[in-house]
């Protein structure tokens, strides 16, 4: 088997491809077709994970791998979670390769796909063996094995579940990426930073007064938003680990940021010249040129994934209203006429759809329409406000703030609506999320 050398965090980690297509076990399928508008749910099987050391069997290391395995893979919202109480089998007494595997035992229950996973620990150190089958198949589509330290549980299983993602999709998976927002949690605007699914949330700034608009560059290591530290709102660019940067404080307002893709530069609404109007800055602050130049509001720019074009919102019809921007000839075209209020915009990764904030009868509600013009379609409904989307890098799931619960929270949803669920709870109240890209070298 072929072997090759990776790092959690500073742990050095055994890689093994046993799902290698040299030797007959890797299949060219996509399972699943993440732009398809309506998925069909597959139904998988994660049994409790054996414990592999000889004459031990630690209960609750078994329980909290496949709990945290069965979590991340039902949070893409590909899957249909089978009950463990159907299950034929007794995990410690089966083994994890192909051919110990009565795959008639998993195909009786209905289940298509098959994670069976095992672990060791000795000491401080854990090993982490999972693989995934085709139960109607028969085979292995996918195997490895991880080794590091205990506390390395959570990044082994995500690489893994990362890989099944890509395997079965053929689209890397979101499950290293990062959840930027604001909480009122110390009793300002402060940003947050959390995983994926809400863990781990940790105050990324100390402004102790108002912070807004986070936003990512595109390889996941800077964050520019605005502060009103100094008292009047000026543009951070911070560097996430390092908490370096500079500070955009022209006259007037500096809102709005979002990063050009593949580009270490960024437009801004900047109100130094009088109206808002969005400009083209350098990562160092430096405006390299005006993208607009039409009287009223321009705020809020979002990049086409080609970076070719970017849509914000201009009240120059007499409401705010959703327009797009060609860089290159700086046409302009309308693309939202219905409702007296559309703001927030946020362009998919696949570039075909614009996420916005609309108001409606009241509330505002989150919508979908198409660079072409076409729907709009309103994703919620009936539940408070819903604000502020932002797109997952695979284009498949949205977050969200809502205060269907009361005070704002985050909130996720399929792309197409469905599914809607709380991200995370904290004192106070959470709005504005951006979602990262991918972070690599984590």
């Amino acid at each position: 088997m072929k072997q090759k050398r990776l790092h959690i965090g500073l742990i050095p980690v055994l890689f093994i491809a046993l799902a290698a297509c040299s030797n007959g076990l890797c299949h060219a399928r996509t399972y699943i077709d993440i732009n398809a508008p309506y998925l069909r749910k597959i139904p998988i099987a994660i049994p409790i994970f054996k414990d592999m050391a000889e004459g031990q069997s630690d209960a609750q290391i078994s329980n909290v791998l496949c709990d945290l395995l069965t979590e991340t893979i039902n949070f893409t919202g590909f899957f249909k979670i089978l009950d463990r109480e159907s299950f034929l089998e007794d995990p410690q007494k089966a083994g994890l390769k192909q051919y110990t595997i009565n795959f008639k035992n998993w195909t009786d229950i209905g289940a298509e796909l098959l994670i069976k996973g095992g672990f060791s620990l000795s000491g401080d150190k854990l090993v982490v063996e999972l693989r995934l089958f085709d139960t109607f198949g028969g085979r292995l589509i996918l195997g490895r094995r991880y080794e590091g330290r205990q506390k390395d549980y959570r990044r082994m299983v995500h690489r893994f579940c990362d890989e099944v993602i890509l395997r079965l999709t053929g689209h890397p998976g979101i499950f290293n990426t990062r959840i930027a927002f604001l909480s009122t949690s110390t009793g300002n605007k402060e940003i947050y930073i959390a995983d994926f699914d809400g863990h781990d949330p940790r105050q990324f700034t100390n402004s102790g007064t108002i912070t807004l608009f986070p936003s990512w560059s595109s390889d996941g290591k800077w964050l520019a938003y605005t502060d009103y530290r100094h008292g009047k709102p000026e543009l951070f660019i911070r560097h996430t680990k390092e908490k370096q940067g500079t500070v955009v404080a022209f006259k007037g307002s500096n809102i709005t940021p979002a990063w050009v893709p593949g580009q270490f530069a960024l437009a801004a609404s900047l109100s130094h010249e009088g109206n808002p109007s969005i400009y083209l800055l350098s990562g160092k602050g430096k405006i390299i040129r005006k993208l607009t130049h039409y009287w009223g509001i321009n705020v809020a720019p979002t990049w086409s994934p080609d970076g070719k074009e970017f849509a914000f919102v201009s009240d120059r019809s007499g409401s705010p209203q959703i327009y797009i921007n060609n860089v290159k000839n700086g046409n302009v075209r309308r693309l939202t006429y219905k409702g007296r209020y559309n703001a927030s915009p946020q362009w998919s990764p696949g570039g075909k759809h614009i996420a916005y904030t609309g108001l409606n009868n009241g509330h505002f509600d989150t919508y979908l329409i198409g660079i072409d013009g076409q729907g709009p379609t309103q994703l919620t409904r009936d539940a408070g406000n819903n604000e502020s989307p932002t797109w997952s890098p695979d284009g498949t799931l949205i977050a969200f703030s809502s205060t269907r619960e009361g005070p704002s929270r985050i909130y996720v949803m399929n792309a197409n609506g469905t599914d809607q669920r709380r991200l995370l709870l904290l004192e106070g109240e959470q709005t504005n999320p951006s979602w990262s890209p991918r972070i690599t070298g984590d």
